[in-house]
């Protein structure tokens, strides 16, 4: 191989790793990014229904199926679990939502 030709492949792997060094990094933390707001948005669905139903019905929902039942929440529970717990029925609940990352 003349060293013209071995410098060219030299420089080719070293600017493929650099690439790969500074995007694998960057897309993980996009998709880390998108969890969050995704885990948010989600929060603020849930809360919005149960402030929607304590205006309509008086009361805080007992439970996330009420909701899913009565006011059309729907969740990716395959990727997201949402802790749902009433506290009384002029109390908002407390309500996380955590992102599975692939768990089973």
């Amino acid at each position: 191989m003349k060293a013209k030709t071995r410098n060219w492949v030299i420089a080719l792997c070293v600017l493929a790793a650099l690439i790969i060094v500074i995007a694998v990094p960057s897309a993980r933390r996009a998709r880390a990014e998108e969890a969050e707001d995704s885990v948010q948005a989600i929060r603020e669905s849930v809360m919005q229904r149960a402030l929607q139903c304590y205006v309509i019905e008086g009361a805080y929902p007992v439970s996330l199926e009420y909701l899913e039942e009565n006011y059309g929440l729907t969740v990716n529970t395959e990727e997201y679990k949402i802790v749902y717990t009433p506290y009384a029925e002029n109390l908002p609940p407390d309500v996380r939502v955590i992102y599975r990352h692939g768990e089973s």
